[in-house]
């Protein structure tokens, strides 16, 4: 699958978390490119997922949003996600992940509702 098939942007946010953008598809072949995302991102704040721009997601998809889940959990912080489709938050559903993964409509909406530490 082409290198351009998803596509990663991280960020800070203003209010203290990390913000991973990610636009294209979620998949086998992309997925670990987000595993590595993800860990490069500064473990002492939250983290939140754009997923606005993601026109699909498979299982393995789903597995690298739980890594991103028990890593922020492991290091004392909080995940959420942004953007999240009807078709992303039906497979979560079906998963039966979605209690764990809180989906926002914006960006600012997912770090304004995560948690602060202190």
């Amino acid at each position: 699958m082409p290198e351009y098939a998803l596509t990663i942007e991280v960020r800070t946010h203003p209010a203290g978390a990390s913000v991973v953008v990610l636009a294209g598809e979620l998949d086998f072949h992309t997925a670990p490119r987000l595993h590595r995302a993800v860990e490069g991102t500064a473990e002492d704040l939250p983290l939140v997922l754009d997923l606005t721009r993601l026109g699909f997601c498979d299982s393995v998809g789903v597995a690298e949003l739980l890594f991103a889940f028990r890593r922020t959990r492991a290091a004392g912080t909080a995940l959420a996600l942004a953007g999240t489709s009807l078709d992303l938050r039906r497979l979560l559903a079906m998963a039966g992940v979605d209690g764990l993964l809180p989906s926002h409509a914006t960006v600012d909406a997912a770090v304004d509702a995560l948690p602060r530490n202190g």
